[in-house]
């Protein structure tokens, strides 16, 4: 996805976190990709993101630009994203929730031994 498209993004997703928790963050990218899924077939197509791609601002975009979109994201290969694939995606395209997420595990994990022993 690198390019100029990259160059107008807006990671808000630090913010988001912020604001909603981690919980809650995840609780919004499900939704958001529950918007922008085929519904039939439960994961985002290159024709469901096609058709929805206006609500991402994303109207100008051609479809070979979508679809790389897509193949940044699809991990399994099977030309479509399921909801962990989307959030993966979305953690890796924001810098900032990614050391921020690191250290959300370092202090989970910290917990975690910490009743153990």
């Amino acid at each position: 996805m690198a390019g100029k498209n990259m160059a107008d993004f807006e990671d808000l997703l630090p913010s988001m976190a912020e604001k909603l928790g981690g919980e809650g963050l995840i609780r919004e990218l499900c939704n958001g990709f529950r918007l922008l899924m085929d519904k039939d077939k439960e994961v985002i197509t290159l024709e469901s993101l096609k058709r929805n791609s206006a609500l991402l601002g994303l109207q100008n975009l051609r479809d070979d630009e979508l679809l790389c979109m897509l193949r940044e994201g699809d991990l399994d290969g099977d030309g479509a994203l399921s909801e962990m694939e989307f959030c993966v995606l979305m953690f890796r395209l924001s810098p900032d929730l990614m050391e921020e997420s690191q250290l959300w595990l370092e202090e989970a994990l910290e917990q975690e031994l910490m009743r153990k022993a």
